[in-house]
C-alpha cells in the first residue's frame, strides 16, 4: 500500500478560489461599512462640537456663532468689541474652531447658513443638518431647536429625496 502524503494540484486550486471569493465579498463589505462609519464619525463629531459651543455661551456668557458651508463648519465666540462682545457676528471674533469636512460626505441643512447661541446656550433658529451621503446609518442628521441639540436618523435619505428637515430626521 502506497502512502499519499500531500496536497493534489486539484484541492490546492480550490482552496485559493474558496479564500479569493472571500476575500472579494468580504473587500466589498468593508467598504460599504467603512462609508457608514465615515458619514455617522462626521455627524457625532459635529454634534459633539455644537454641544460645546452651546456649553460654552452658557459658561462664559457669551454668544456663540456657527458658520456652515457643505464641507466645513466654523465656530466662533464673541469677543468684539471686549470684554463680552456685540451679540453680532464680526471678522474680529475669536475662532474657536474650524473644523473641514470629508469633501467626499458633504453635509445640507434647511434655513440660513448661520446658527447662533445666546448666552443662556439657546439656539436662534430651528435647523435639521443632514449628511447627503446616500448610506444606512444610526446617525446621520441632527435637529436644532431653541433648547436643544440631537443626533437622528433619517427617514427618507436625501439623494432620494433633497428633503433636510425635523420632520425627515427622528431624534435618537
Amino acid at each position: 500500500m502506497k502512502n499519499k502524503n500531500g496536497v493534489t494540484l486539484i484541492e490546492l486550486i480550490v482552496v485559493v478560489s474558496v479564500i479569493g471569493i472571500l476575500v472579494v465579498a468580504l473587500g466589498f463589505s468593508f467598504q460599504g461599512w467603512m462609508g457608514k462609519y465615515r458619514v455617522e464619525s462626521q455627524i457625532k463629531e459635529m454634534y459633539t462640537d455644537l454641544m460645546n459651543a452651546k456649553a460654552g455661551a452658557m459658561q462664559k456668557n457669551r454668544m456663540y456663532f456657527v458658520t456652515l458651508t457643505t464641507t466645513q463648519y466654523t465656530i466662533y465666540e464673541d469677543t468684539n468689541p471686549a470684554p463680552d462682545g456685540d451679540e453680532n457676528p464680526t471678522g474680529a471674533d475669536r475662532l474657536v474652531l474650524q473644523k473641514n469636512l470629508n469633501p467626499t460626505d458633504p453635509i445640507t441643512w434647511n434655513g440660513g447658513a448661520q446658527i447662533n447661541f445666546t448666552k443662556k446656550g439657546l439656539s436662534n433658529v430651528d435647523k435639521t443638518i443632514c449628511s447627503n451621503k446616500d448610506v444606512d446609518t444610526d446617525y446621520d442628521c441632527i435637529i436644532i431647536s431653541a433648547l436643544r441639540v440631537n443626533t437622528g436618523k433619517l427617514t427618507t435619505r436625501i439623494p432620494q429625496t433633497g428633503i433636510c428637515n425635523a420632520d425627515n430626521c427622528v431624534a435618537k
